[in-house]
Order: structure tokens, then sequence, then C-alpha cells
């Protein structure tokens, strides 16, 4: 048994995104020994990309799995190319419209109805609501991805988030109406925009530059959360979910007792210092370990090609190093990360991200 995970070189300038292309089982012998899964597509030229990735590397059509982490348009727009030129078998996305009940009592505006808010999700997340009918009209299985989802091999699992917590969220998705109460996480303000300034930081060993205080919106908090567990070694794929959507995660890690050693993770949301917290940091991967010592694990991050400083943050970057893992980042190329794989010619070996000691961030 062997994996093979893809992350594609999603934004060629400084629009960051997520295209995960991966497949495992016995990748030396034949394609009915092999499970191929997709998580997120990036913007829609991505889709074409991630396409023609899928068929020259993985020497086939049809994929197995397909999973919409959420609905922005860096994951979820070339999902439909995806769907219009393979053979998908299975699509996990969410369906908020679905999830409406009662809801309109969480808003300001007493006209409002649980039917008028279905209909006001479908408008604000259409690439999701057509994305769902395509899959529909072309005999696709349609699932939604909530926690302990399993798909038919056992192998790949939804961590998170849970039924009750995404369906808390959604009252919180950017265009929905006011809330009765005032919003506990807001965007960031224009003025915030404005008054930010570029500040040096120097850093030491062992010392975070992060704080469990991050906040995202909800839309990321509703990320679909997977782990992949092949011959033993566990994987786990963030997309954007933020400290709190983490935090669920990581308590699903803890109990399960397979045993398997954690071998990757991708850094949430291409590296953003408001989605990982040193608290939650610890949970998943551990606790930071001596300089120059290596945990075994590959943390990744999705990146533009000219995405920094935003993303990735060097501070994040940091942190995942202080706690032995081995950092890698996209920057508009792909990355491969295998385990008992066959060879592939062009692609070569990659540094580790070097410890930042002294970096400029905006503040």
């Amino acid at each position: 048994m062997g994996y093979e995970v893809d992350f594609l070189g999603v934004g060629t300038e400084s629009k960051s995104g997520d295209a995960i292309a991966l497949r495992f089982g016995n990748l030396h012998g034949a394609r009915h020994e092999q499970t191929v899964v997709l998580i997120d597509a990036g913007f829609r030229d991505t889709g074409a990309e991630l396409v023609e990735h899928i068929r020259t590397y993985f020497g086939t059509n049809t994929v197995d799995l397909v999973i919409s982490s959420h609905p922005d348009q860096d994951h979820i727009n070339g999902l439909e190319v995806v769907l219009n030129e393979l053979q998908v078998k299975e699509l996990w996305i969410h369906q908020p419209w679905l999830h409406n009940h009662k809801l309109a009592d969480e808003f300001a505006d007493g006209r409002l109805t649980d039917s008028s808010l279905g209909e006001r999700l479908k408008q604000n997340l259409e690439r999701a609501w057509s994305l769902s009918k395509l899959a529909n009209r072309q005999g696709i299985s349609v699932k939604e991805p909530f926690t302990g989802l399993t798909d038919k091999t056992g192998s790949v699992k939804v961590l998170g988030p849970t039924q009750s917590y995404y369906e808390s969220l959604i009252p919180n998705f950017d265009g929905m109406p006011a809330r009765a109460e005032a919003s506990a996480v807001a965007n960031e303000s224009w003025l915030d925009k404005a008054l930010r300034m570029v500040k040096e930081f120097v850093a030491s060993w062992g010392e975070d530059h992060i704080s469990d205080d991050g906040q995202t919106s909800a839309k990321n908090n509703s990320s679909v959360i997977t782990q992949l567990i092949v011959d033993g070694k566990r994987l786990v794929f963030t997309a954007d979910a933020g400290i709190q959507a983490l935090e669920y995660a990581a308590e699903q890690i803890e109990c399960c007792y397979s045993g398997a050693e954690f071998k990757l993770i991708q850094i949430p949301h291409h590296g953003s210092r408001r989605n990982i917290g040193p608290t939650v940091l610890n949970r998943l991967i551990g606790n930071p370990v001596a300089q120059g010592t290596y945990s075994g694990v590959t943390a990744i991050a999705s990146t533009a090609k000219t995405g920094e400083p935003k993303h990735p943050r060097k501070a994040v970057l940091n942190a995942f190093t202080h706690r032995g893992a081995r950092v890698l980042v996209t920057r508009g190329q792909g990355i491969m990360h295998y385990h008992n794989a066959p060879g592939r010619s062009g692609w070569s070996s990659l540094n580790a991200e070097p410890y930042h000691l002294s970096y400029e961030e905006e503040v």
C-alpha cells in the first residue's frame, strides 16, 4: 500500500488557492487497485490543469471521490470543469440550503422565513448550488461531509465539521442578513486595512509569533477537514479551517485509536496567521522540539507565486518548524508527497523552508 499526494501550484500571481490530487492503494498495480481523490480544484482555469494532471500522472479519467471543502472561489470554481471532463463517482459537498430549518429566528428581520433564507443561501453560494445540480444531472452520488463520514475503502474520513457546528456557522456566512445579536466574528473593516503597517520581526528558536486568539470567517471555519490513513500513516487536509474548527478536528484525532503515524498536514488557509495558534498546533502535531530535530511530519502551504507576505506568513511557517515539521511552500509550483509510489520523471526533491530569523509582515 502506498500513496501519492499532489498539491498543484494554484495562483501564478498573488491570489492563492487549493487543488489537491491524491491516490492510494497498490500504486505499482492496476487502476482497480487504486483510489483517486480530489480535494478542491482552485480557480476556474485550475480545473483544466487538474484534469490534465490526473490523466498524465495518475493515468486515468475516473475519479472515485471529489471533496469540495467550502465554497470560496479559490477552492470550488475549478470543480465544474472536473465534473464535466472526468468520470466522477462521488461528490462530497455541503448544501447549506438544506439546513435552514428554524434559521429565520436568528436574524433581526422578522419578515424572513426559512424558505426565503434557503433561497438566499442558494443565491449567495451559487457555485456550490450549481455544482450540486450538475452532479445530480450526471448521476454522481452526492453526500454532505460531516464528521465521521468515510469513503468506501474506510481510508478517507471527515474529521470536521460536525453537522451541528456547521449549522451554527451558516448565519454568519458572507451575504447573510444581519443577526439578531452582534456577530462574534467580524470581517476586517476597510479602516483596519487602511491602518495596516509593515513591521520587522526578529525570531528566536521556539518563540511563536502566532496567537490562540486568531479569528477567521464562518465560511472558512466550515471547511471540510479530511483525514487519510494508509499503511499506518496519517495525512490531514485542513483547507481554510480556523482555530476553533481545528480544535474539533484535534479531538477526533485524539480519539482515534489507529496508532497511525502523523506524516502530512496541510498548513491552513495558505499559511494565514489567523487560522492557527500554538495550542491547537501542539495538539495536532506535537510540542516544540530542539532546533534541528525532525518530527517526521511534512507541512505544506498552498500559496500563489507572489502571495507573500500575506500567504504564507513567516511566523506560521516558523511555528510548524518549531515543532519539527519539514515545511514546504508551493509558491505557484506543484509539490508531490509520497510513500511507496513509482518514481516520476522530471520531479526532484525540495529543500525544506529555512527557519526565518527575521522577516517583515503586515500588522
